[in-house]
């Protein structure tokens, strides 16, 4: 099977699922942040990440909201090593990188924490919480750090029932533009 159409058949089979405790489903979600990754201007595997990032949680056999259930799912690792048979790095590092990047913000932004869900402060606790200086400061050197720090700001503001975004195919082609050879 294609490689999108295999990413395309998991978001059909678990994209309406629940995404931890939110208002919206996996898939709402995940357009939501590539329609904003897109409106602001990032690149084609930016937008292609900032739509597969969560992807994890579509692949894991963990059920709905386990972070409610006190289990950190390590969604982004799992993410990153299932897209790595088709995409780079740079979709497959922010993807890896997103969680951490929360951890950073919470750590170096003020006003970041405020901006957090009930559900993203639950799991916030569960990865670790907000990084220590040196741990922030080692972040943001990494490489695609600060895509992720992007992508993970369009994660936050992703959240929202009823938004309208374009349709999974309309994101097809930052996909296919990002297909390893």
């Amino acid at each position: 099977m294609n490689p999108i159409d295999l990413i395309f058949e998991r978001f059909d089979r678990h994209g309406g699922n629940d995404y931890g405790g939110e208002r919206v489903r996996q898939l709402e979600h995940a357009l939501q942040c590539a329609a904003l990754a897109e409106a602001n201007g990032a690149d084609a595997a930016l937008i292609a990440a900032s739509l597969l990032h969560d992807i994890g949680h579509l692949i894991h056999d963990l059920g709905d909201s386990p972070a409610a259930r006190g289990i950190d799912d390590r969604h982004e690792l799992l993410g990153r090593e299932w897209l790595s048979r088709w995409f780079g790095e740079a979709v497959t590092e922010p993807v890896r990188l997103h969680v951490d990047a929360k951890r950073y913000l919470t750590a170096t932004d003020a006003g970041y924490f405020a901006t957090l869900s009930a559900g993203s402060v639950r799991s916030l606790e569960l990865q670790g919480g907000p990084f220590t200086p040196q741990c922030a400061a080692g972040f943001i050197g990494l490489p695609f750090a600060e895509d992720a720090v992007r992508l993970r700001r369009w994660d936050e503001g992703a959240k929202v029932p009823g938004r309208a975004t374009p349709d999974l195919m309309h994101f097809r082609r930052y996909l296919e533009a990002n297909l390893a050879a």
